[in-house]
């Protein structure tokens, strides 16, 4: 094939995290929000340690020659290469990090160092050390009678090698004070200035006074991140713990798992760095010494404090009305007249919190069926359920317990949901419920009637104001019977193997995303046009990759939007030279997933399902077909808008790298703000089109006085 058409999983995922450094290092981004896609940078790297790095850790121990099944990479190879790349990209956020320090100090904000302070201020610290921060300290000196700490889990602490007289020990201990990351600084400038230190490093400056017995002779801050690789089947949980007691037991020894990175401030001798690794049993490519600092969440209290500086932030946006929904009528007749489509963040989650709200209450439904996968804190999705089953509705919820770092939120509402009185599921053996699918069935006279709502992202409302993602609902009854299947199929633990509309894995998706894209393949070489659009968060199946590559050989066109993995390689000659990948990177999270077949667009789905064998035959996923004319356009036209970004899309050349889109003489286009727009204006032509319609008392009148017009001309 000349060159190569595969990516590496783990190392495209590394090229996404550099697309979010971009946005941090976007000069036309407004400067606290650069600083936000610095902390993200740093909040996503975190997780894939711990997520992948710790997975591809153990791969390595078990079985170091089984390779990857695209790029034949082993475990180990894949780690030296995710090693190499992260020193690179760390380097890259420290100079990030430092211009974007620089341009806070321009405007009166910055992070200042013991050598920026003056006397006055030097004093300040140190009293705060000594009185709100010493006190509160817990030093070690690792010896024969101490042995080395356990260290927790993405928790900074300052390590130091000490001496004294003949002996070399090290002092470790942790730095925090509370919940806060930073100490402002009182200052007589006047302007609205703001100085700041992290705690970390006034904890590293005054080491000294902790080992006060010993002198100093290298120090660091420390923060080490341990694998979050828990086997969630472990065999044997059935005949002991029901499955949420053993969620539970899981969570707390994921917490004590090994370590696979130890970050630093500073460098250390050899010596001392050898020491470090022996205790934690890491090596030393592990290691890597950060310009920036290791914590990044300070970023929250800095927004925090500068909230009145508005220039600093993106424009205030909030999710609007969508346009056809009356907030005045029921959400279910209006659903019953027509499906309903809502686009996050740009249209509000209200109207389908609302749709919860009143089938609680109504007293024509009989049950409600969910699945949950990850829901807000203060969830009114939650409540609304619990409304329900306090109303006598019956209320079956799947409950994902094994949704990754959300376990202990999940655990804490199926015991909620479950005192209410909501029949609880946790979902097949093996296999994750990610699907997002909801069937509210009614019972009106002698006839049963059925609202179905089929979504790509999670029922949450603090990410419906953040990520895109679609909503359709819809009283379509051939989709309801299919939901309906779907629910039974999962409270008796087996899988949906017949379906006419849903594709539901994990059965009937992979093979019939092939069959689609086979048809397509037909098409083309029939002398047709044929197409595949997609837009989707990660491509790593390998199925779907290869019909995507034999679609491309056929003559099909293929536009792909892929926001982060893509193991597929666009444009390479004659192989893959049909298909466009891009990738976009902005202001909100882009969550939506869609699929295209037709080159008129005939079939279009949206789904939770991302082109991953995890998604596709490892999971309960659903995706559903749109139907309403209105819907479709809509979801096609947001499509082709995205295809068209030249502002925050990256597009993949054939060497796998992704180059910002060139403008090329077109209007500039970002559209997520094209998005945000159009939603004000649907939201305002609306409330101006119901605002011209007559209410009921003035269409009377009207219609009095044209009788009695009509009566003075006779």
């Amino acid at each position: 094939m000349g060159k190569k058409v595969y990516d590496n999983r783990e190392l495209s995922w590394l090229k996404f995290n550099c697309r979010v450094l971009e946005e941090a290092q976007d000069t036309s981004v407004p400067l606290l929000e650069r600083l936000q896609f610095a902390s993200i940078f740093a909040s996503n790297l975190d997780e894939f340690y711990m997520v992948r790095v710790g997975s591809l850790h153990d791969a390595m121990l078990v079985n170091d020659n089984d390779r990857d099944g695209k790029t034949r990479m082993r475990p180990s190879e894949q780690l030296s290469a995710i090693y190499k790349r992260t020193s690179a990209m760390y380097g890259d956020l420290g100079k990030t990090i430092s211009k974007i320090d620089d341009d806070l100090a321009d405007l009166g904000v910055k992070r200042c160092s013991f050598k920026d302070l003056s006397k006055k201020e030097a004093d300040f610290v140190e009293a705060y050390f000594r009185y709100e921060m010493l006190p509160f300290l817990s030093p070690l000196v690792i010896d024969r009678r101490h042995p080395f700490p356990f260290l927790n889990n993405r928790e900074v602490y300052a390590v130091a090698k000490l001496s004294s007289k003949n002996n070399v020990k090290l002092g470790v201990v942790k730095s925090g004070v509370g919940n806060a990351k930073l100490l402002f600084i009182p200052t007589s400038e006047k302007n609205g200035k703001i100085r700041y230190m992290t705690i970390d490093e006034i904890l590293l400056h005054f080491i000294s006074q902790i080992f006060s017995g010993y002198k100093i002779e290298e120090k660091s801050l420390m923060r080490i991140t341990r694998s979050a690789d828990i086997n969630t089947e472990e065999a044997g949980y059935e005949y002991e713990l029901d499955f949420r007691s053993h969620m539970q037991e899981l969570i707390k020894k994921r917490k004590r798992l090994c370590p696979v990175r130890l970050e630093l401030s500073r460098e250390l001798s050899d010596l001392t760095l050898g020491e470090l690794t022996a205790r934690l049993e890491i090596s030393k490519k592990q290691v890597f010494v950060l310009k920036s600092p290791l914590d990044m969440s300070y970023t929250g209290e800095i927004s925090g404090k500068l909230s009145h500086r508005t220039e600093l932030f993106f424009p205030k946006r909030v999710p609007q009305e969508p346009y056809g929904v009356d907030p005045a009528q029921s959400m279910i007749s209006q659903i019953e007249k027509k499906d309903i489509l809502l686009s996050y963040p740009y249209e509000s989650i209200k109207p389908f919190i609302r749709l919860l709200d009143e089938a609680a209450a109504d007293d024509s439904v009989m049950s409600i069926k969910i699945t949950l996968y990850r829901v807000a804190r203060d969830s009114k999705v939650i409540e609304a359920l619990i409304k329900a089953a306090e109303n006598g509705k019956q209320v079956t919820t799947l409950v994902e317990l094994r949704a990754r770092f959300d376990e202990e939120n999940n655990i804490g509402w199926s015991k909620r949901l479950e005192e209410a009185g909501c029949s609880i599921l946790y979902g097949p053996e093996n296999l994750k419920v990610h699907s997002k699918l909801l069937l509210i069935t009614r019972k009106v006279g002698s006839e049963v009637k059925y609202i179905t709502q089929v979504g790509t992202g999670n029922y949450n409302e603090k990410t419906a104001a953040l990520y895109t993602d679609f909503c359709l609902m819809t009283a379509n009854a051939e989709i309801a019977q299919e939901a309906a299947s779907v629910f039974n199929a999962l409270s008796v633990g087996e899988f949906v193997e017949n379906a006419a509309h849903l594709l539901v894995a994990p059965k009937l998706m992979q093979n019939r995303l092939c069959e689609m894209m086979d048809e397509q393949i037909n098409i083309a070489r029939s002398g047709g046009e044929g197409y595949v659009g997609a837009k989707i968060n990660s491509l790593t199946d390998k199925v779907l990759i290869d019909k995507l590559i034999q679609c491309s050989q056929a003559g099909v066109k293929v536009e792909l939007i892929v926001r982060g993995i893509s193991c597929l390689i666009a444009g390479v000659p004659n192989v893959t030279d049909n298909i466009r990948i891009i990738s976009i990177v902005g202001r909100f999270l882009e969550h939506s997933r869609i699929y295209i077949f037709g080159k008129d667009f005939e079939k279009v789905f949206i789904s939770s399902a991302d082109f991953m064998t995890r998604n596709t035959v490892r999971r309960f996923e659903v995706a559903c077909p749109v139907l309403d004319p209105d819907c479709k356009r809509r979801i096609v036209d947001y499509f082709l808008i995205q295809l068209g970004d030249n502002v925050k899309a990256r597009e993949q050349n054939s060497d796998g790298k992704y180059i910002k889109v060139p403008v090329g003489g077109k209007p500039a286009l970002n559209a997520q703000e094209f998005f945000i727009n159009e939603s004000y204006e649907r939201a305002e032509k609306y409330r101006t089109e119901k605002a011209a319609q007559p209410t009921k008392k003035q269409g009377f009148f009207k219609r009095l006085l044209a009788r009695l017009t009509a009566r003075g001309k006779k």
